[in-house]
Formats: C-alpha cells, structure tokens, sequence
C-alpha cells in the first residue's frame, strides 16, 4: 500500500472520531425534545426605585416642623398657588428686609409703598416726620443679616389670604445726629445690631405677587 493511499485512511478515521466525539458532546435530535429558547425572549424587567407619591414636601419641612399649624397652612398656600415657594419667598424677605428698613431710615418711603401697606407706611411716615420735627437726621449704612427665620404662617382658608412672620437679625452702621450735627444715638465705629420680627401678607390666589408688610415687632 503506497503513502497517498496511508494518508487517505488516516485522515478517514480522523474525521470519524471527531464526528463521534462530537454526536458525544453535543447530543441528537432524536425522540421528544423541548422547544428551543427563543434568542429574543425578553430579559426580566429591572426594578427600579419608585418614587412614592406625597411624600414630605422638603421646600415646606425645611423651614417647618412636620405636621405643625405652620407646615399646614404652608401647604395650603402651595395648592392654591402652585408658583409658590418658601425658599424664594424667603429670598426676597431678605432682599425686602434691607429695602424696607433703609427707606426708613432715609426717611423717604416712595419707592417701598407697593411692598408695605397702608398701616405701615402710616406708622413709618409718623416716625419720620417727628424726627424731622425734632432736627434729627439718620446716617445709616446696612452692613448684613445675621439671622432669618420662619417664625410662624397662617392661612386664612375664607380669604386666601396668607401671612408669613419672619425673624431677622439686621446689623447697621448707624448715627442719629441733632440739627448741629452732633451724635445722639449710634456709634460711627460699632455695628448696630438689632431684631425684627415682620409679618407679610398676600392673597394666593390674586394676580397680584407682592407681599406686603403689614406688621411689625
């Protein structure tokens, strides 16, 4: 038997092993079998987090305790007037705080009228107009706020109308002199610091967005 015809019948048995040992491993499709996996079976569905619905209102619980008069009437504000916001509010409290009291320190409250209201402006315009009766002139300069706080809030469910009361800390440069020019309350070289307790008011459900000041401490 000559080399070619060796090589051939090497190779045969070669072939036939491997496709014994293949039957071997991967098996027949003889006799019932199940149905093959589709390739394109869905995955299972991940669970995600889910967000559960009236949950604590963090823009209300952060400035209020749970549950207390104030978060209440806090949330009421918030479903008649959804814009509402007690951060910003506060925000603008600040912002509304140092306008507010310069104007009357500068004894000119023009420019403060739409954010006071007509007993304030009153009790303010008093004041200002006895210090000018007496020759005395202010010198005052706002250096910051050390404190703002939500303090109380009502709401007024017949009306709409809301109410804030806020805590500041303010803190002036701040001389009163006579009308020879001469100190008589203040220190140019100190920080006044002083307390003020203020109440806002606002419909909620008016067009109107300014909140007024309608009270004082």
């Amino acid at each position: 038997m000559n080399g070619p015809i060796i090589q051939l019948l090497v190779l045969a048995g070669i072939a036939i092993f491997l496709v014994l040992r293949l039957r071997g491993v991967l098996g027949t499709r003889e006799g019932f079998e199940k149905p093959p996996v589709p390739l394109d079976k869905p995955a299972p569905a991940k669970r995600d987090f889910e967000v559960i619905e009236g949950g604590p209102d963090r823009d209300i619980i952060d400035h209020a305790d749970e549950g207390t008069s104030t978060a209440l009437a806090l949330a009421e504000m918030k479903r008649i007037d959804p814009s509402f916001n007690v951060g910003e509010f506060l925000s603008g409290a600040r912002q509304a705080y140092e306008m507010i009291l310069m104007a009357f320190e500068r004894g000119d409250l023009d420019e403060v009228k739409p954010f006071i209201s007509e007993d304030i402006e009153a009790a303010f315009t008093s004041v200002i107009h006895d210090r000018a009766d007496k020759g005395l002139t202010v010198d005052a300069t706002f250096v910051g706020i050390s404190e703002l706080k939500l303090r109380d809030a009502t709401f007024d469910q017949s009306t709409k109308e809301a109410e804030l009361t806020i805590r500041f800390g303010g803190e002036l440069a701040y001389v009163v002199r006579d009308h020879g020019g001469d100190i008589v309350d203040g220190d140019p070289n100190a920080i006044k610091k002083q307390k003020d307790v203020w109440t806002f008011a606002r419909v909620m459900d008016s067009g109107d967005p300014n909140w007024r000041l309608v009270a004082t401490e």
